[in-house]
């Protein structure tokens, strides 16, 4: 009987030195959506969340394309953010991308598929651990995330895959804004036709000597032929902004985004060498 007692002492103690702490309740949700209890502990987890009016979600007051919203996600106000993601809570698939801004704002600007009206949420992690959620309720008739991808101009899919566009400006801050559109289906998964889930789901923007600006993870709700703009710090000696994708598949994309400031001074440079 002793060796059962101190057994089962044993027991209990290793029970609650191996159990995990209890989550603090997250935050009244404004907007009531059903989903929020279960969607704050899928992406924060144990960490503490706190609405913020700092994190600023940019969604359009009428939707005319469910399968081509913009929506901007802007912590710039905040410092020390290391991630900053942006999902729709009534989406069949809610987390639409994640972008880590290593030598880069806190911004992103892309276009993404909605199933209907939902809360859409961007939700910033601070340095100290603190996850900071902002969000916009969007007011739209939905569809956007069974539909099939359209045609692409009448030109098959494999012909321009992955081809890669883009322009870089200057902001008055001397940061960089980068806005690039890469060619693909964005298939969801979700339609009727059962064609598998097929997108680009990591794109990593590079700098001088091949530097990390920004590295973005993107999921099928992203819509067709995603258009993303980044706003990252070139530097001085910045020629421009590499960018490299993969899809699913493994299929991997390249593309350079030339200043055009460096570009022009280049040629003025030429041309004075040249001078007679």
């Amino acid at each position: 009987m002793r060796t059962s007692s101190r057994h089962i002492i044993r027991l209990a103690s290793l029970m609650l030195l191996t159990a995990s702490p209890a989550r603090a309740e997250p935050p009244k949700d404004v907007f009531n959506s059903p989903m929020w209890e279960t969607l704050s502990e899928r992406y924060f987890g144990q960490d503490k969340v706190v609405f913020d009016d700092r994190v600023k979600v940019g969604v359009p007051p009428i939707v005319e394309n469910q399968a081509q919203v913009p929506v901007t996600a802007d912590a710039r106000m905040l410092d020390g953010v290391k991630k900053l993601i942006v999902f729709a809570d009534l989406n069949p698939i809610q987390l639409a991308l994640e972008l880590e801004p290593i030598q880069a704002k806190a911004f992103v600007a892309f276009r993404m598929k909605i199933e209907q009206a939902t809360p859409v949420r961007a939700a910033a992690l601070t340095e100290d651990g603190v996850w900071h959620v902002g969000g916009m309720f969007l007011d739209a008739a939905g569809g956007g995330c069974t539909a099939p991808p359209k045609a692409n101009g009448g030109v098959s899919w494999y012909d321009t895959l992955g081809e890669t566009q883009g322009r870089l400006w200057q902001e008055k801050d001397g940061s960089v804004r980068a806005r690039f559109r890469i060619s693909h289906p964005m298939d969801t998964g979700l339609g009727q036709d059962n064609t598998p889930a097929y997108y680009i789901e990591k794109v990593e923007a590079k700098g001088t000597a091949g530097v990390t600006l920004a590295r973005l993870s993107m999921y099928e709700p992203v819509s067709q032929n995603p258009t993303i703009t980044l706003v990252v710090d070139l530097g001085r000696d910045g020629k421009g902004v590499d960018i490299d994708s993969r899809d699913n598949n493994g299929k991997i994309y390249r593309a350079s985004l030339l200043a055009p400031w460096r570009q022009s001074q280049s040629d003025q440079r030429e041309g004075a060498l040249n001078a007679p």
